[in-house]
């Protein structure tokens, strides 16, 4: 078959996005509340990219596609929910459920946390969807797709016919020593110093490089709270008062390493912001794998996927030139006193007004 195409719901900064793309897939849409996120997927992404609330949004104005994959919030699922008393899981997978039962795909995919196998009206509306064969994998550790962290999650892969589905195959581990920073730039906040001298009811989890230690989960909250877990480096000035180790907070750098997310991927944002981000990603490997997977049930041979993706370079090629031509037109028509609507910038760029609107919204609001 020809392209696989793919839309992608609570795309978060787009780490599943990378990595089904790094198979071959195209992603043609994305759905995302988070304007931080979205903005992070803009400066690295040229599909449609739909800052949006899905629960409010109408089945029948997306682009029909073959495969739909979700990474819907797992923070109700999480096990810290059951700490704070919130460990009640949420509706939006029934946002997800309803995208598939309209539009009938021939494969979907969703991503979250193990815990998410303990609701039972959450995996029975997932999974017993009918029309598809359903594939639960729990857990799925990042460590098995060849990260050095620590990050078990559900996969679940429904498909309009039987198929065999592999785990990952990973051919090489990598290292913490291979993910940290040379000159990594970290602020010690008093909470790190806090918790390492014990003042907190828990102490932070230190991974060591140099024994083949593992990263644990990188999450959302390191944001707010850089102490929860530090790593080992002989360069630091903060001590470890019960190994004696030197240690430090991660880096937002390395935090998006411990994902597999590729070093020219730029965040949008701050570094707080970067650090939420990567934590709320999905590994990118796993993206890769599950993006393999897809091609094995479609089909499609290595020879067409690397013919695509030299195509699919030659298309992003093509949107960055379109982008230069219409901030270029909205830049004349400005200055030239006259209203740069979108109606004017098609005429001069030479495309329809539908695909401005759809593909190039948020070049109006940056020019």
């Amino acid at each position: 078959m020809e392209g696989i195409l793919a839309n992608s719901y609570y795309s978060g900064a787009g780490l599943l996005d990378i990595g089904l793309e790094m198979a071959g897939i195209k992603i043609q849409q994305s759905f995302e509340i988070d304007p931080i996120a979205c903005a992070t997927q803009r400066l690295n992404f040229r599909h449609d990219i739909v800052q949006s609330d899905i629960t409010q949004k109408l089945v029948r104005d997306e682009l029909e596609c073959h495969l739909m994959a979700a990474t819907y919030p797992c923070t109700k699922y999480a096990p810290i929910a059951a700490i704070s008393g919130t460990l009640t899981g949420d509706d939006l997978f029934l946002h997800f459920f309803r995208h598939i039962a309209i539009r009938r795909p021939e494969m979907y995919i969703v991503e979250n946390v193990s815990g998410m196998k303990r609701f039972p009206v959450v995996m029975e509306a997932m999974s017993q969807l009918p029309g598809y064969y359903v594939k639960v994998f729990c857990p799925i550790n990042a460590i098995e797709c060849g990260l050095p962290q620590d990050r078990k999650r559900l996969i679940l892969i429904g498909s309009r016919r039987p198929f065999t589905w592999r785990k990952p195959e990973n051919t090489r581990q990598i290292t913490l020593k291979e993910i940290l920073e040379d000159d990594p730039q970290v602020k010690i906040t008093k909470s790190v110093i806090n918790r390492l001298n014990g003042k907190y009811r828990d102490l932070p989890i230190i991974s060591n490089p140099a024994t083949g230690d593992l990263a644990p989960t990188c999450v959302a909250h390191y944001s707010k709270d850089k102490s929860t877990t530090l790593v080992v480096d002989p360069n630091s000035d903060l001590i470890d008062p019960r190994s004696k180790n030197r240690v430090r907070p991660w880096t937002s750098r390395e935090y998006a390493n411990l994902q597999g997310v590729p070093r020219s991927f730029k965040f949008a944002g701050t570094d707080n912001q970067m650090y939420k981000q990567v934590g709320n990603g999905v590994p990118v490997n796993m993206g890769i794998w599950l993006g393999t997977e897809a091609n094995r049930y479609f089909g499609r041979k290595q020879r067409e996927i690397g013919f695509e993706r030299g195509a699919y370079i030659t298309h992003h090629a093509r949107t960055k030139s379109t982008e230069e031509k219409i901030l270029q037109a909205i830049s004349d028509l400005r200055q030239r006193k006259k209203l740069a609507s979108k109606v004017a910038v098609a005429k001069i760029v030479g495309i329809s007004r539908e695909q401005v609107s759809r593909r190039y919204s948020h070049l109006f609001n940056a020019a």
